[in-house]
């Protein structure tokens, strides 16, 4: 039998996988995009964004819009990931209580941003929208945020594992 504490334990690791997967995936068939995703994802202007669209072919354009669903399924699976670390593991039992809140909810909050930046992209890629600078604004502050907190559950992932060594 098995003990209750045991697939609590596992519990956060087939979506952990699934989202790296997905991720390693994802990387592998948009490597090709030059100027890649990333530079399209900080393109706060609709010149930049448009110049970096109008580099790419047709085919470049449709590899890139085909993705978008993929990576729906990629951001629910890292949410979920980073929630059930955050909630049914101790990895961040050394962190202070409001820092162990915060590490559970970044990755769900990533997730959103990335939702958001997935609406953008699909509507700014569909035609040339250069009358809408807003959008290219909201969709690039979606991208850095939903990076920022991507790297802050990295650093607090490595902060609670060095903190649990001493």
């Amino acid at each position: 039998m098995r003990e209750p504490g045991a697939m609590r334990i596992r519990a956060p690791w087939p979506s952990g996988v699934l989202a790296a997967l997905l991720f390693i995936g994802l990387l592998c068939y948009l490597a090709p995009l030059k100027p890649g995703v990333i530079a399209l994802q900080f393109a706060w202007q609709p010149l930049t964004f448009g110049g970096i669209i109008h580099l790419w072919s047709e085919a470049d354009l449709a590899r890139y819009r085909s993705h978008l669903p993929l990576d729906c399924v990629l951001l629910l699976a890292y949410a979920r990931f980073g929630w059930l670390l955050g909630t049914h593991t101790r990895v961040f039992t050394p962190l202070a209580p409001a820092t162990q809140r915060l590490a559970r909810l970044c990755l769900p909050a990533a997730a959103l941003f990335d939702a958001a930046e997935n609406a953008f992209h699909a509507w700014l890629t569909a035609a040339p929208r250069f009358d809408a600078p807003a959008a290219y604004l909201m969709s690039a502050g979606c991208s850095a945020l939903k990076w920022v907190l991507l790297l802050g559950f990295g650093a607090l992932v490595l902060i609670a594992l060095a903190r649990a060594q001493d």
